[in-house]
């Protein structure tokens, strides 16, 4: 079962990586233009106003995002994904292909009620049409969220002194 779950979760878990990097790529080129002192062309202004909104940082500074347009290490992944579903055997990876228990909130947003959820709560467990969906929505909460911000600045650091990430040692940076 664990193979399986690995098989069917790490190709997700790149894929949605192959995504950001794109995106980091691209951010990467701009910030080194803007460093050297060069122009920024219109679309490349309007395309940082979009990833800055979408990314919840507050303006559109390439250096700033840099900390936040970055992959999450698969291993980390995996092993978020294995411990909140149960190897993909809980409730809310069956019926939601919800892998990393992440709550809903909002009424707009489609989630799975708790059986055990306490008096008074009215958080869901996010459900999603399909598992890459939420991997995607997995990696945007890590780069996005205030919550996970000590996780950026682990994972920024880590990147500029060795130019890697390593799951292992950004776990102890997800506090929450």
């Amino acid at each position: 079962r664990k193979i399986t779950f690995i098989k069917s979760t790490l190709p997700l878990i790149l894929h949605v990586n192959e995504l950001i990097l794109q995106d980091r790529r691209r951010l990467e080129s701009i910030h080194q233009r803007v460093a050297g002192g060069g122009a920024l062309a219109a679309e490349d202004s309007a395309w940082l106003e979009e990833l800055a909104k979408l990314y919840g940082a507050d303006r559109p500074d390439p250096a700033a995002l840099l900390k936040r347009v970055d992959i999450i290490p698969p291993s980390l992944a995996i092993a978020q994904a294995a411990e909140e579903s149960g190897w993909g055997t809980s409730r809310f990876a069956r019926e939601g292909n919800a892998l990393f228990g992440q709550r809903a909130y909002k009424a707009h947003r489609k989630g799975i009620v708790p059986h055990k959820r306490d008096d008074g709560k009215k958080f869901r467990v996010r459900a999603f049409d399909h598992l890459i969906d939420g991997v995607k929505a997995y990696a945007h909460n890590l780069n996005s969220h205030f919550a996970y911000k000590d996780f950026r600045a682990a994972r920024a650091g880590m990147r500029a002194e060795t130019g890697s990430v390593d799951g292992y040692r950004l776990a102890g940076a997800l506090k929450r």
